[in-house]
């Protein structure tokens, strides 16, 4: 029996069997393609209708753009240096007479120790005589708010104003509202404008304790008698001094709102002391400039006109230091 001889190309069993297996390959890829295709049209289309990213996206550039302005202010002078020399030895009398070393050592000033010399600085002066002794010393601040709705400003201000509060100076009163110059009228047969706003404004709006709760038709109510006494519009009690112009009072002129505080400490067996503090913001800086004198043996209380003249000027200097 004769073998017949294997050819190429020949169909047979074994050439089916590997068309047969390259054609399910072909299947299975082209099944691969499209299950691939259509994961990645899924995936899109999850991607673009979920907008929750987008709209936090939006959220936050919303933020930003309302987040409240920083302070003018990013760093702090050298305070030591601030104050002239010429300035010092008329706040420092008694540092003329010091040897030379220490008299340089007291017109050169002690820095005060902060732990950031950007957001807090100080320096202090001193010169002591038999006869009195003088101290200055400053306080410069910068006032960084970290609420992003908050300006540092603003934040500075909340700062001042407890200062000012905490020296029992009051706040300057607010504008009241325009009336148009209507006249107020009262009931029928009152004066016209008694019992009104502007009545209201001299008594707190309360009626007084001696004053008849209406007045009888035809009769016209009987009007409070217009207080007397210091400009602040309380009364002054009998025998109390005037006012002289140098009581604590806020300042005009110095920075963006500033006050004065004088405080005449208690008598003591032989000196005695005065302390002027003059206190100021500029944007968000809070300059504080304290001189203080204590006045040995019997020469009397120091005067509060020259150590508010000299607290001042110096404020000036600093206020003007700011600008620049």
């Amino acid at each position: 029996m004769q073998r017949k001889r294997y050819a190429p190309g020949r169909t047979g069993p074994t050439a089916r069997t590997g068309s047969a297996a390259r054609t399910g390959s072909t299947a299975r890829t082209a099944l691969g393609l499209t299950l691939g295709l259509g994961l990645a049209a899924g995936l899109v289309g999850c991607s673009s209708g979920t907008p929750s990213e987008d709209v936090a996206v939006d959220a936050k550039a919303g933020l930003a753009a309302s987040a409240a302005p920083p302070g003018r202010y990013r760093t702090l002078f050298e305070p030591c240096g601030a104050v002239p020399r010429a300035v010092l030895q008329e706040l420092l009398p008694g540092a003329a007479a010091l040897p030379d070393p220490e008299r340089d050592r007291a017109y050169r000033g002690t820095a005060a120790v902060t732990y950031d010399t950007d957001r807090r600085v100080g320096c202090s002066w001193r010169a002591d005589t038999p006869e009195a002794s003088h101290r200055l010393s400053l306080d410069i601040e910068r006032v960084v708010s970290y609420d992003s709705a908050v300006s540092d400003d603003d934040r500075a201000q909340e700062v001042y104003v407890r200062k000012q509060l905490a020296a029992n100076i009051p706040l300057p009163p607010t504008a009241p509202p325009e009336t148009g110059g209507t006249p107020t009228t009262g009931p029928p047969g009152s004066t016209a404008g008694t019992g009104g706003p502007s009545q209201q404004a001299v008594t707190g709006g309360a009626t007084p304790v001696n004053a008849p709760a209406s007045a009888p038709p035809g009769s016209t109510a009987p009007t409070a008698p217009t207080p007397t006494g210091s400009a602040s519009g309380g009364p002054t009690p009998s025998g109390a001094p005037s006012p002289t112009g140098l009581e604590p009072r806020v300042l005009e002129g110095l920075g963006d709102v500033a006050y004065l505080d004088d405080v005449l400490g208690q008598p003591r067996a032989s000196s005695r002391q005065r302390s002027v503090s003059v206190v100021f913001r500029t944007s968000n800086v809070i300059v504080t400039v304290s001189y203080r004198k204590e006045a040995v043996g019997l020469a009397g209380a120091p005067d509060s006109g020259e150590l508010q003249e000299r607290a001042r000027k110096v404020a000036r200097l600093l206020a003007d230091r700011l600008e620049e």
